[in-house]
Formats: C-alpha cells, structure tokens, sequence
C-alpha cells in the first residue's frame, strides 16, 4: 500500500481540454516559425535558409564546380534539419527552378523538373551549387553580421537570418501553409525593387506608399505574362492583401491558308502548361469551346514557350481568345498575402513595412559588420606600432632574441625594453628576416597610414547615421549594377472584369421583327444578291398568320434603342439578341424586354457602346414623328442610361402613335412624306429641343380623308450625298434628288413626291439611300429580296417609278437598306461605312436608322 501510494504522488493531474489547447498551439507556432513562414529580412523559410548556408560553408559556391545535390542534402541533414531528405531536396530544387524563382538562388544540372509540372529526378542524378546572386545573401556572414543558434543537437551553430544585401523576400517572394495562416507573396523585379529602397532611405523613411509605387511598380513574374488591371496591385502594396489578374502573353497570326491561330508565348505564374494544354483539350472536345480545331504544345528548350491554337474559319480568333481568358487558366488570379515573421512573430505587411523592415535589417548588418571591422582593424593597429618599433630599433631586438635562451624570454624582454604587449612581442619574434630590408619598412608605415585611414572611416560610419545609411545605399546600388534585369511582367492598369462585348465578334447583322413580336438576328453574309424584279429568298419561317414587318442592319456591338408606337423606349444589346438562320422564326420579343402586350416597336435607333460616348450622347438628339405629323427633339443624352422597363419617350395624343425616330446632330433638314404621296421639307432648327416628357410640335399637316398618314421621315445633314427613295405597296419605287424639293416651314402640307396611282397603290416607304446600300425587302410571307440600289433609276418627284419586285397574291411588310455585301465590292471597309451616317461615326451603319 504504501508503494502504491508513493507512485500516486508522482502523477500530475491536469485538464486534459487545457492541455491539448496548449500542445496545440505549441505545434502550432513551431510550424509558423520553423516551417511554414519566411522571414521578413531574408525572405527565407529555415529549410531554405540551411540549404544555402550549408553549400557556402562547404565551397559549393558559383566559381566552383557542381556537386551531387545529394551531398548539400546530406549536409543539411546531418547538421541542420531534423526532417525527411524529400523536403530538404524538394527546397533546394525549388530554388534552382527559374518558372518558380524570380532570381534562382540555385543553379541545377540534370532534370529539375519542368513548367509542364514533371518531377526532378532523384538527388543522386542531378548536380547544384549556389548562383552568384545567391553569395550575395550570405556575404560578410562571417563578420558576426547575424546571431547564430545551436543546432538540433547542440553540436554546431547556424545562422538565425543571413546578411542578405537585397531584399529577397520582395524579389523571389514566398508562399507556404502554416496552422490557421498562409502566406503567398509576390516576385518582383530586383532593379524595382532596389530602386524603392533607395528612396525609403534618402526620404529618411518619410515617404507614403504611392510614392514607393512610383518605384516599385508592380510584382514581376518570372513566367512574364501580363497584369491586367492595377486596383488588386495597389490593394496589395497599401494593404497586404490584394487579387491581382494575371493573363497569358498571346498573339494572332496569319496562317499561310488565311486562317488564324493564337500563338501562347507567356503563361501565368505557377500555371501548369500541360494541364493548360489539357483543359483546352477537353473543353474543345465537350462543345464547352467554339471555334478552335486544333491545340499543339511546340514549346521548346531552344524557342520557348509557344502553344498553338488553331482557329476555325468562320470563327474570330479574338473572341475565341476572350472565351479562353474567361473559362482556362490563360487568365488566372494570384492572391496576395504578405504575412512573414517579424522579431519571430506572423505579421501582414504593406509595400511600406517590407521595405522599412528590410532596410533596417541591412543597417543592423552594416552596424555589425563595421564593428568587427573595426575591432579587427584595430587589432592590425596593435601588431603594426609593434613591428614598426621593432624595425626602428632592428640592431637591439636582433640581439634581445639571439641572447634570449627561449621564445618566451625573448618576449619578456622585448615587452620590458619597449614597453611592448605580449601580442606585439610575438609578432616581432616570428617576424622573417625579409622585414628587415628597407622595402619591407616602407610597406608597413605605408599598411599602417592605410589603417589609420580606415579606422577613421569606420569609426565615422559608426558615429554618423547618415554615413551607415549611405553605406547601405551604395552596396545595394552595386547588387542592382550588378544583377538587375529587365521586367518581364507587362502592366496594364485599367483591365475590369470581362467586358461582355469581347465575346462576340463586331459582325453585320440582320434583325428581323415580325408582326406578331418574334425578334433574331442573322449574319448579313447569310444573304444573297438579287436583281431588281427577282422572287427573292426565304427570308424567315413565320405562323400562317405572322409575317416579317420590321428588319434592321446593325452590328454585334451596338445597342439597340427600341421604340414602340406608344411612345416608350427599351435597350436591347445585338448580341442578346438570339441568333436564327433565315429561315428561324426568333423569340418573342417579351422574352427579352419588358413590352406591354397591347404595344408593338416601330422604330430603332443603333449606337456603339451608347454609355461610353459622352461627347456623343450630348450633342446629338432623337427626333420623332408621329402618324398625326407630329415631330418632336430629346437631347440623345436623355436615353443613355438603360432601364429594365423602359421610359417613357414621348407624350402622345389620343389616336396617334410614333411612326419613326431619327439621329441627329442638331443641324440637319428633315423630309415628311405621307400616304398620299406628298412631302414637305424644312430646317430642324424649327424644332426646338424639349423634353422625354414632352408632345412635340406639327411637322406635316395632313389631308382630311380619315386615311392619311405620316409613313416616313428622313433626316438629312448639309454634307449628305444620299438620294430619297419611295416605295408603294403594289411593289413600285423610285429615287429622286432632295434639291427637286422646295424648302418650306415646319406644319406645311408639302409637296408630290410619287404620283399615285392604282397600279402603284398608296405611299409605304420614304427614306434616305446611295449607291453603296443595297434595298432589303421583305414580303408578308416571309421572302426577302436584295436588291442594289445602283439598279434604281433617280426620276423626277411627280413620277410613279418602276417595278421593284413581283408581288403577285403577297405584299410589301418592310423595307430596309442594308450594307453592300463585300463581294460585291472589294474595296469595302466597314469601318468607313460606320462613319457615314454622322459625323464621329457612333452609329454602326450607314443605313436609316430604322424602318417603320
């Protein structure tokens, strides 16, 4: 009994909750200090701290020649590092990979892996030794610059942080998962980086972070790339934190068949290539990526990196390009977390604490070193008034020695004779007899002046705070002189999130809108040529009782301002817009915007990127026309901010409805013409402007017969070189000059412009063309005919004109005029085109700005 209870009183009762709180934390702190986290001075993590010390104690420097990786790894093994040798040789191969590392601090002979993400081969195969640059990391650390530690088993010492003469953890970064933290720093260019120090150091430390990003511009990758938008980079310097978007370096070529490919030169950081090359692959093969028929890796040792993508031949190589950046790793996001270890704790650091950290490190090495220096200088001192005396009184200390019976009585004499140290008196015994020659003498005064020199220098660098930061300066001025480079990371600052207009090709489309509300848009090359007089082509399937009423030219990028005969405007996008071959009856026009049932759009207006174009949107105006012959004028500016049920446009009058809009510059002449084949013609300036609110004022009058109607109006500029073109409902038509109609005021009944007639049936089109249109018409059945307008002959106003198509049993449901096809005109640009309608070219093609 009495054992048992003896043993008891050696237990420790403890809370086993307490106790695994602190083994916990415990483990916790020694995996953020001696693993996981570099420290904030030298950049390094313990692991990469041995490594390096360990091949410069052992000489396996740059100037020397490689050694079998297995024997750094050993070293640091049996005298360092108490882990596996996978971590001490995965480390060291990590520094020697130049995808990975900015600056390698290591340099690799054999298989160190690839940017493809293929494994070293084992240490016994390949051969290292530390780069130059890396010498700068551990200069003078043999001058008591850093404390020293004992290592795991108390039989050697190492280096708690090296001496680093530029600061490594700005240039090759870090990253690393420690308990409940994780650090993921970025690489940056060494000549930026060294640059921002310098001017921390002459500003004294007062300097703001901006002012160091004037500097230190943004971090370089050593896989180049470029960064696309400069707010995740300026969140990161100011804050610690920060996603910064990283895309690929990628160019279009010319194939030798006229095609195209995408050529990939540069990738992002820590992106693996083959699995690049691999999601494409499958991405390609699921239908989740149009457009690209082939995918080849022809990167090469000698010629770098170069993917290639093949593009299809109906598809853009730039918008396949954006559908890359946006679904593969051909952009991809690095998320800055600047935490490293500061005096031994985790700490998240700006652009400002980085490089203060730094550079006080580097002073604190300076301080030291100059210090050892010094001592040692002054001990030089010491042994050289010794020898000097000796030398001046040679004859006597020759004959102290030769009389002496031992070293040790020599030394006693010598210190009692010239009141010598015992460190000078063994100098002057094992000084050689070449000291006695006159040359001899001269070189130690000449030693010792050179001393006092130094001494004084050192001494002054000691004294002065302004002296030790230049000191500090000046070195690592040198390391940039030395090992600076170019940047490899191209900036662009201002790169937002996706813009949705990338990924979709700024091609001519058809957009058809038939009675009963169905909408699509159809590639304008999907249409052929026809002569005047032609049956047409299928244009669209519509129900027995639909039929294609409206049809517009417009391309991907353009908005569309819908409005309707209630006097309500809507904003569509093209490219929402769902596409449909000819034949497609489109989707219901509700689907897409927010229309009333009983409302129903009769005209469109097509702007490019309508919320960009400030000076545009507010120098131009809509103007309207209403069945009663009514106009009215809104500043453009009004209609530039889209709403998702629309607004309101105009103020309308019981029994009106809007016929048409228009664009214009506030300068133009505008052409009414009504159902009865008349039209009147006067200035806009006699159409002030007012507001969305607003009814407007009378712009035709109109006959009395209950049937007359506004059925078009046409906006002229001074400059215009189009013609009028008029369209009766039995299918006839003709062009006639503006200058063949009189200018009159606003609110005039006008003057003949088609002699109507039963053949020719009532007026049902009026609108401004030129020879580079081509005429779309489009018959109640669905049949769309193209015809060139250069095939219409210009007659006088009274005229009935002639026969543009064969209706036979149908009738004419629209009519537009389109962009001339390109084959039919080899000398066509667009971009000319979609300058011609006014004058800084923001409308998307020169036809009328709808048809009504």
């Amino acid at each position: 009994m009495d054992e048992f209870e003896e043993r008891e009183d050696r237990i420790l009762k403890i809370d086993i909750e307490q106790e695994m709180k602190t083994a916990y934390i415990d483990y916790s702190m020694s995996v953020i200090v001696s693993r996981a986290l570099p420290d904030v001075r030298d950049g390094l993590k313990p692991v990469h701290r041995r490594v390096l010390y360990a091949m410069n104690d052992m000489g396996n420097v740059f100037n020397q020649p490689t050694r079998k990786s297995a024997k750094p790894v050993g070293e640091v093994l049996a005298n360092y590092h108490p882990h596996g040798d996978s971590s001490v040789y995965d480390a060291l191969v990590r520094l020697a990979q130049p995808w990975n590392i900015r600056y390698p601090l290591v340099d690799g002979q054999g298989n160190f892996g690839s940017i493809d993400g293929d494994s070293p081969a084992a240490m016994r195969y390949t051969e290292a030794r530390m780069t130059e640059i890396a010498g700068e990391l551990l200069r003078d650390i043999d001058k008591e610059t850093v404390n020293f530690q004992s290592n795991f088993d108390d039989t050697r010492l190492e280096p708690t942080v090296l001496p680093t003469r530029f600061p490594n953890l700005l240039v090759n970064g870090a990253s690393g998962i420690a308990v409940g933290m994780a650090t993921n720093m970025a690489p940056h260019n060494l000549g930026e980086s060294i640059d921002a120090c310098v001017a921390f150091i002459d500003a004294k430390g007062d300097i703001t972070i901006d002012e160091l990003m004037s500097h230190i511009k943004a971090p370089d990758f050593p896989t180049g790339g470029i960064i696309y938008g400069y707010e995740g980079v300026a969140e990161s310097y100011r804050t610690g934190r920060g996603r910064i978007v990283l895309r690929a370096r990628t160019e279009i070529e010319q194939t030798p068949k006229g095609g195209e490919r995408i050529i990939v030169t540069e990738i992002p950081y820590q992106v693996n290539k083959a699995e690049l090359v691999t999601r494409i692959a499958e991405m390609v093969n699921n239908k989740r990526l149009e457009g690209i028929s082939n995918i080849a890796d022809e990167s090469s040792g000698k010629g770098g990196m170069r993917i290639v993508i093949d593009i299809k031949r109906d598809a853009n190589a730039n918008v396949v390009l954006n559908h890359l950046y946006k679904n593969t790793a051909l952009q991809s996001n690095f998320n800055t977390n600047n935490i490293a270890l500061v005096d031994g704790k985790p700490e998240l650091l700006n652009l400002f604490r980085l490089i203060e950290l730094f550079v006080k490190h580097r002073e604190d090495v300076v301080e030291r070193r100059t210090r050892y220096d010094l001592q040692k200088a002054h001990e030089r001192e010491h042994i050289l008034q010794g020898l000097l005396i000796a030398v001046d009184n040679i004859d006597e200390v020759i004959s102290i020695i030769r009389s002496s019976s031992n070293t040790q009585e020599a030394m006693e004499r010598l210190q009692s004779r010239f009141n010598l140290t015992e460190l000078q008196s063994r100098a002057i015994v094992d000084m050689r007899l070449r000291a006695l020659t006159g040359l001899e003498r001269d070189k130690l005064k000449s030693e010792y002046d050179d001393l006092e020199i130094r001494i004084a220098e050192l001494e002054l660098i000691l004294n002065d705070h302004d002296e030790l930061t230049r000191v500090v300066k000046d070195e690592l001025l040198e390391v940039k002189a030395k090992y600076s480079d170019a940047r490899r990371t191209e900036i662009v600052r201002y790169g937002d999130d996706f813009d949705p207009y990338d990924f979709y090709s700024d091609e001519e489309m058809i957009i058809t809108i038939s009675h009963a509300g169905y909408i699509k848009r159809t590639p304008l090359s999907k249409f052929r040529n026809q002569g005047r007089g032609g049956k047409g082509a299928k244009g669209s399937k519509t129900k027995e009782s639909d039929f294609i009423e409206y049809i517009y030219s417009a391309s991907m990028h353009a908005t569309l301002l819908l409005f309707t005969e209630k006097g309500k405007c809507y904003w569509l996008r093209v490219f929402d817009i769902p596409e449909g071959d000819k034949t497609a009856q489109g989707r219901a026009i509700q689907n897409l915007i927010n229309l009333e049932s009983d409302d129903r759009i009769t005209a469109c207006i097509r702007i490019k990127k309508l919320h960009q174009d400030v000076d545009f949107v507010s120098s131009h105006y809509l103007l309207f026309a209403t069945e009663r012959g009514i106009v009215k004028k809104t500043i453009l500016e009004d209609f530039s901010r889209p709403r998702s049920n629309g607004i309101k446009a105009i103020n309308l009058a019981e029994n009106d409805r809007v016929v048409t809009v228009r664009l214009t510059n506030g300068h133009c002449h505008i052409l009414l013409a009504n159902k009865n084949g008349r039209a009147v013609y006067f200035s806009e300036d006699q159409v002030r402007p007012m507001g969305r609110a607003s009814q407007g004022v009378i712009g035709m009058r109109l006959d009395d017969d209950n049937d007359d109607c506004v059925v078009g109006m046409v906006v002229l500029r001074e400059d215009s070189d189009e013609d009028l073109l008029v369209v009766s409902e039995n299918g006839y038509g003709k062009r006639s000059l503006p200058d063949a109609y009189r200018l009159t005021k606003r609110g005039a009944k006008g003057v003949k412009t088609l002699q109507i007639t039963d053949k020719t049936g009532k007026l049902v089109d009026f609108r401004a063309v030129n020879n580079e249109e081509d005429l779309m018409i489009i018959k109640r059945s669905g049949i769309a005919i193209r015809i060139s307008l250069d095939t219409i002959s210009v007659q006088g106003r009274a005229t009935q004109g002639v026969k543009l198509v064969d209706l036979g049993d149908d009738a004419i449901a629209s009519v537009c005029s389109v962009i001339k096809e390109e084959e039919d005109n080899d000398d066509y640009n667009p971009e000319e085109d979609l300058g011609k309608t006014e004058e800084d070219g923001a409308i998307d093609t020169p036809m009328a700005p709808e048809q009504d």
